[in-house]
C-alpha cells in the first residue's frame, strides 16, 4: 500500500552520505593507492569521465565474467552498469570471445584494409533487425554520428542538424546545445571549447515537444534531426505517445532526414525500438554493445539517401573525404560484432533480460509507493532508471532540473559498498544475458534497506 509523498530530511542525507563514504574509502585502499598514483593520467585516470563515480575515486578493475565485476582490493560485484551499455552482452560472453581468439590467435591479421566475409554478415544481420538496407562500420558511436551527419549534409544540401536539448550521441560538436529564451541554439553548461557558436551548426528544442520542433523545421536548413527514440543519458525519458510517429511526419514534410540512433535504445529488442515501434529512419546509428567490448560501431542508410549521396561525384568518399578511419571495419571488431549478434543478442536473450527487467521496474515502483519516496522509475526493455522526481521528467531540460547529487552519490555509494554496481552517469540499471532472478531480488533488497534509512523507516 502507497502512503503519502514524504519529504526527505537534507540533514540525514548528509549524514547519510558521509558515511557512506567514509566506508568506500575504507573499503578500497588499493584503488585509492592506484588512483592517488596516477600522475602521468590526465585528471589520474584512462579517461576523465571515469572521475564521475562517486566517492572520490574510482574502484580498479581486476577481473570480470558475465555480469560480475571483481576490483583490485578483491570484492565481488553484481554488475548493472555493464560498461554503460558497452557490455550489455555481458563480460566476456564465450561466443565473442571464441571468434575473437580465432581471428587474434588462428586467423591472425587484426588491421589489413582488407574486408572480410563477416562484414557481409553483419550488414545482413543489421538490416534484418533494422530494415535499413545499406551498412558502414566504425569504432564508435560517436563516429558514426559524426560521419554520418556530414553524409546528411552533403545528401540534402542543407546545414544543420537539428537535437533535443540535453541529449547525448558521442562527443559530436553539433550535439551539446540547448536552446535560450528566443529558441536559439547556445552551447549548454560545460560544453568544452565548441569550435563555433552552437547556432552556427544545430537547431534545438525539447523532447516530446511537436510544435517547437515543426517551428525549427519550417526554417528550411535542417539536413537532419538526430535522436534517440527514447532519450538515455540525462536519464530515461520516454516519448509521448504519438511523438515518435510526428517526428517522422514532420521530417518527411520540412525535407530533413531522419536519424535515430539507437546506441542505448537496443536494449528495447532485438531490433531496438525502430523494429519495435516500427519506426522509419533513413539513418541508422549503433555502437557500443554489438561488439562485446570491442570497438565497434555502425551506420545505415536508405537506398534513397544512397543516390542523393552519390549526386555528388566531387565528394571524396573513397579517400581523405571526412568519412572513415584506418581502423573502421578492421577484421577484429567485424568478427566480434558477427559473434555477438548471431550468437548473444539472441530474441531469447532479450526476452529473459526484458523480463528482468520488468521485474526490476515492479519492485522499485512498488518501493518506492510503499515509502512513499517522491521518485520516479521508466524503462526501455532491459533498461530501467529511477529518478529522483515525480512525475517523471518529459524532456531532457525536466530531466536536469530533477538531478539531486547528494541523493545520487549516496545510492550509488550504499550500493556500491554492498556489492551491487550501478551507472556512475545516473542510476541506471541494465539486464544482460547472464543477469539473474537473484541478481535483481538482491538490487531489491538492498533499494528497500536504503529507502527504510532515507525515511528513517
Amino acid at each position: 500500500m502507497s502512503r503519502p509523498s514524504v519529504e526527505l530530511d537534507r540533514t540525514h542525507i548528509q549524514s547519510l552520505l558521509e558515511r557512506e563514504r567514509k566506508t568506500y574509502r575504507t573499503r578500497n585502499p588499493r584503488s585509492i593507492e592506484l588512483y592517488e598514483a596516477a600522475d602521468n593520467l590526465f585528471g589520474r585516470v584512462p579517461m576523465t569521465w571515469m572521475n564521475k563515480w562517486s566517492g572520490g575515486f574510482p574502484l580498479y578493475l581486476d577481473k570480470a565474467h558475465g555480469n560480475r565485476i571483481i576490483d583490485v582490493d578483491g570484492h565481488t560485484y553484481i554488475d548493472f552498469a555493464l560498461g554503460d551499455t558497452a557490455a550489455m552482452a555481458g563480460h566476456s560472453p564465450e561466443p565473442s570471445v571464441k571468434a575473437i581468439i580465432q581471428r587474434m590467435q588462428d586467423d591472425g591479421g587484426l588491421t589489413t584494409m582488407l574486408p572480410t566475409e563477416d562484414a557481409q554478415w553483419v550488414g545482413q544481420e543489421l538490416t534484418r533487425r533494422f530494415g535499413l538496407p545499406l551498412w558502414s562500420f566504425t569504432l564508435t558511436a560517436t563516429d558514426a554520428n559524426r560521419w554520418a551527419i556530414r553524409l546528411a549534409r552533403l545528401a540534402t544540401g542543407k546545414s544543420k542538424i537539428l537535437v533535443f536539448a540535453w541529449c547525448y550521441h558521442g562527443s559530436v560538436d553539433e550535439i551539446f546545445a540547448v536552446p535560450d529564451s528566443d529558441g536559439k541554439a547556445v552551447a549548454r553548461p560545460g560544453n568544452v571549447a565548441p569550435p563555433v557558436p552552437l547556432d552556427e551548426t544545430t537547431r534545438v528544442v525539447e523532447f516530446n515537444d511537436l510544435e517547437a520542433l515543426e517551428r525549427e523545421l519550417a526554417k528550411g536548413d535542417v539536413a537532419a534531426i538526430l535522436a534517440e527514440p527514447a532519450m538515455t543519458n540525462i536519464g530515461i525519458v520516454l516519448p509521448q505517445s504519438g511523438f515518435l510517429e510526428g517526428m517522422r511526419e514532420l521530417a518527411t514534410r520540412y525535407g530533413a532526414l531522419l536519424m535515430i540512433d539507437e546506441t542505448h535504445t537496443f536494449s528495447a529488442g532485438p531490433g531496438g525500438m525502430t523494429r519495435r515501434d516500427n519506426l522509419k529512419p533513413d539513418i541508422f546509428i549503433i555502437g557500443k554493445s554489438i561488439g562485446a567490448g570491442i570497438p565497434s560501431g555502425a551506420y545505415g542508410i536508405t537506398h534513397e539517401v544512397a543516390a542523393a549521396i552519390n549526386n555528388h561525384p566531387e565528394a571524396d568518399l573513397v579517400d581523405v573525404g571526412g568519412v572513415g578511419g584506418t581502423l573502421a571495419g578492421n577484421s577484429l571488431s567485424m568478427a566480434a560484432m558477427r559473434a555477438t549478434l548471431g550468437e548473444v543478442f539472441t530474441d531469447a536473450a532479450f526476452e529473459h533480460m526484458i523480463s528482468l527487467c520488468d521485474r526490476y521496474t515492479m519492485q522499485v515502483q512498488e518501493l518506492l509507493e510503499r515509502f512513499g519516496v517522491p521518485w520516479s522509475i521508466a524503462q526501455v526493455g532491459a533498461r530501467a532508471e529511477y529518478r529522483f522526481t515525480n512525475p517523471a521528467p518529459i524532456n531532457g531540460t525536466q530531466a536536469m532540473l530533477g538531478g539531486d547529487d547528494e541523493l545520487d552519490e549516496f545510492m550509488h555509494l550504499y550500493m556500491c559498498n554492498r556489492g551491487i554496481l550501478m551507472t556512475p552517469f545516473h542510476n541506471m540499471a541494465l539486464m544482460c544475458p547472464s543477469t539473474t532472478h537473484a541478481d535483481v531480488d538482491e538490487h531489491a533488497r538492498l533499494f528497500e534497506e536504503a529507502l527504510k534509512e532515507l525515511t528513517k523507516a
